[in-house]
């Protein structure tokens, strides 16, 4: 295999949800991404919103199969041994279409670059991904569908399995998708909470944390704060967190604005290291929003305000797919508060008065 050696990890990921302009939603899901040589390999795919089939919210069983598919311990799904390395957010089937590539194992390097085998003397092999592709049926098409400037991969076989056996060993993503919503106003919590199941993340509602259980506090990643909430009751909140030993994200509600605190509560859960996220900026500079992105994507920025009536105003000042770096948009008259959305992210400023 002529493929140069490329280093293979892992590292938890997000596919952002949330209440979109115009009342539509965007399901929220964790996964675990493919670390490449360093980068998590969806974002070398440019603008596509996809997960992993290493996703959160499916059963322990079948969640098991796609590691032990990737290991090749187990049948490749599709013609060929082609395997799904990304797919559909909203949905399992191939129609909607898929990345797939080959996956096979080859004799080789156990230790070192020059060949040689490990301590033990045993080759342990290595794993090569290739023929990445666009799928939409039984049959990929190279020729026409090809991800002709990505990859081939190669793993070393020691490396890669120590990483995927981590799954196995109960290492997954998704603990404390909850969120914990502590306020006085009750139909605005109401409203939240359905709005944060719709899209998949639970969501309960509380006055405090009093007498609630440890087992039951480490079910939660996040606690978001109405803003009526006094700071004797928030002191006591953080407390009982810190009391169970639950390291949790505490949100400050920024405004009774549904969409925005959900976007507070997105930006909360996200696991992700820092460093391998796409949306890494967004500040209100006067009378303009920055934003800045790593790879090429979709941005979409919205801005909120809360008018004389107590009306929420909605304004989408940008949907496009962008290149790397920085950009700088006009605000309308009157932004308050601006979320910025990528498939992978989100980030929220508050614009000046």
């Amino acid at each position: 295999m002529s493929a140069e050696y490329a280093t293979f990890g892992l590292a938890p990921a997000m596919r952002a949800g949330g209440v979109l302009a115009g009342g539509d939603y965007q399901v929220h899901r964790e996964f675990v991404d493919f670390i490449v040589n360093g980068r998590p390999l969806l974002f070398q795919l440019a603008d596509l919103d996809a997960v992993s089939p290493l996703a959160s919210d499916i059963p322990p069983a079948i969640f098991t199969t796609h590691v032990r598919r990737l290991l090749l311990e187990a049948e490749a799904p599709l013609r060929d041994g082609r395997y799904v390395i990304y797919g559909c957010p909203e949905c399992e089937g191939l129609e909607c279409g898929a990345v797939t590539a080959v996956i096979e194992r080859t004799r080789g390097s156990a230790a070192g670059d020059d060949g040689a085998a490990g301590d033990d003397g045993a080759d342990d092999g290595d794993y090569v991904w290739r023929d990445f592709a666009w799928q939409t049926s039984e049959q990929a098409d190279l020729e026409l569908n090809g991800y002709h400037g990505i990859g081939p991969f190669r793993f070393r076989g020691g490396e890669y399995r120590a990483e995927l056996g981590r799954l196995l060993n109960g290492v997954a993503p998704g603990a404390g998708r909850r969120v914990l919503l502590i306020g006085a106003r009750v139909a605005l919590n109401a409203k939240l909470a359905a709005a944060l199941r719709t899209i998949g993340i639970g969501a309960e509602i509380a006055a405090d944390a009093a007498g609630v259980p440890a087992e039951e506090l480490r079910t939660y990643g996040a606690v978001a704060f109405g803003r009526e909430v006094p700071a004797p009751t928030r002191d006591a909140v953080r407390a009982s967190f810190d009391t169970a030993g639950v390291d949790v994200a505490f949100v400050d509600g920024l405004a009774p604005i549904v969409p925005l605190l959900v976007a507070q509560i997105e930006y909360a859960l996200d696991r992700s290291p820092l460093a391998q996220r796409r949306l890494t900026r967004l500040a209100v500079a006067g009378d303009s929003v920055v934003t800045e992105i790593t790879s090429t994507c979709r941005v979409r920025l919205t801005v909120y305000r809360v008018d004389r009536l107590y009306r929420t105003r909605v304004h989408e000042v940008l949907d496009e797919v962008l290149e790397p770096g920085e950009h700088r948009v006009p605000l309308p008259d009157r932004a308050r508060y601006v979320v910025a959305r990528t498939p992978d992210s989100v980030l929220v400023a508050s614009a000046s008065s």
